[in-house]
């Protein structure tokens, strides 16, 4: 006979497991994945109890989204003030995420919450890491080419990084190679850095 489920109350330790949950299974699996029972049978609770902590699945997917929009918030925030903020820039770019990233865009399509949710948090990110970017360059005595701003190199190095990003998840790596040794000599130039192609630690 199967031990009994756990039921518990309002245990922080208990969501922060049915979040970690479902991001995992949103992570390996895809957002499709995730579901009441599905998460209640990961964690192994009772579905009444994530409808506890969460009365709908939207609310579980945008406690998900909210958790990882903070912890990304603080780590762009300290990997930038660093003393290389462009190569930093270009790391945190050029690895946007990740499989949860793309579920979530896919999820806004078919949930108008989520959608928002999704689109305030990257306004909210962009504004954060241009302020960022914006101080970082101006303590390093880093001044930008021509009549770039802090806004402009900081949307060119977002699309750069997301293209290169969304072609090699489909397998297209096509000129990959050049533009990313371009975007390093660059780097060693202003910064004396060699950024290597591992994603900044989290």
């Amino acid at each position: 006979m199967s031990a009994p489920r756990r039921m518990g109350t309002g245990n922080p330790a208990t969501r922060q497991l049915l979040l970690d949950v479902a991001e995992r299974l949103m992570t390996q699996e895809g957002y499709a994945a995730v579901g009441v029972r599905r998460v209640a049978r990961e964690a192994d609770v009772a579905p009444a109890l994530v409808l506890y902590y969460f009365k709908t699945l939207d609310d579980l997917f945008l406690a998900v989204l909210r958790r990882r929009a903070d912890s990304e918030l603080e780590r762009q925030a300290r990997l930038i003030a660093g003393p290389e903020p462009l190569t930093a820039l270009w790391r945190l770019s050029s690895h946007p995420g990740n499989a949860l990233t793309t579920e979530f865009m896919a999820l806004a399509n078919h949930r108008k919450a989520i959608r928002a949710e999704l689109a305030a948090h990257a306004e909210r990110y962009r504004e954060a890491q241009l302020g960022s970017l914006s101080r970082a360059l101006a303590d390093a005595g880093i001044r930008l080419p021509g009549q770039m701003s802090p806004a402009v190199l900081l949307l060119l190095t977002n699309a750069l990084g997301r293209v290169l990003t969304m072609e090699g998840a489909i397998g297209m790596t096509s000129r990959h190679e050049e533009v990313v040794a371009f975007v390093e000599r660059a780097l060693r130039q202003r910064e004396g850095s060699s950024p290597d192609a591992s994603p900044p630690e989290g």
